[in-house]
């Protein structure tokens, strides 16, 4: 799945390069919804989102085209973390306005939004090496593991489908799993210094 946003991602950039007018619809169709789910649960509205995305693309666009983008993780995390700032910034100003209060300069805005990035990449450096860890973890220890923490199944559940003694039994196989997982995420995940 990563690598597949990978290649999506190297033709969108590509596609910008080469003034490629189906690379921002694809951007807009593959990236907007996010957008318009968050801002909507944030208190605003699809135009709201439209202006946001908007905002965010044009600081995308222009950085490609300025070979100025470092892109250290996916753009659909890029995107989004502009957007969310950009909006939760907008609702501090309206909020602000309202108070009286004096709106803040947009360039205190730049390391709030290269401090998000940052930690959007090292989560997503994480989920990586979780997916990793998961996927060579084996059975019945990754199915075990899913049925629980993914599908949330119980444990009683667990025991018949997995034909345990008890539910103790289930548990003590459950903590050994994630023990086996835990050991196998931190040989793949390196902690930054």
């Amino acid at each position: 799945m990563i690598h597949k946003a990978l290649v999506t991602d190297a033709a969108i950039i590509e596609g910008i390069l080469q003034d490629d007018d189906t690379a921002l619809s694809r951007l807009y169709k593959l990236h907007f919804p996010m957008v318009l789910f968050f801002v909507q649960s944030n208190s605003g509205t699809e135009d709201d989102a439209k202006d946001i995305f908007q905002e965010a693309v044009i600081v995308f666009y222009e950085k490609i085209k300025a070979g100025q983008l470092e892109l250290n993780c996916q753009v659909k995390t890029f995107l989004y973390s502009i957007c969310r700032r950009l909006w939760l910034k907008r609702l501090s100003r309206s909020s602000r306005f309202s108070h009286g209060m004096v709106e803040d300069t947009e360039s205190e805005l730049a390391p709030q939004v290269e401090e998000e990035v940052e930690q959007a990449e090292q989560n997503e450096l994480k989920f990586e090496a979780m997916a990793n860890a998961l996927s060579q973890l084996g059975e019945p220890c990754k199915t075990l593991l899913e049925d629980f923490y993914i599908r949330s199944m119980g444990m009683a559940e667990i025991t018949d489908k997995f034909g345990y003694n008890n539910v103790d039994s289930a548990k003590n196989q459950k903590y050994k799993c994630l023990m086996r997982l835990k050991k196998l995420f931190f040989l793949d995940y390196q902690v930054p210094s």
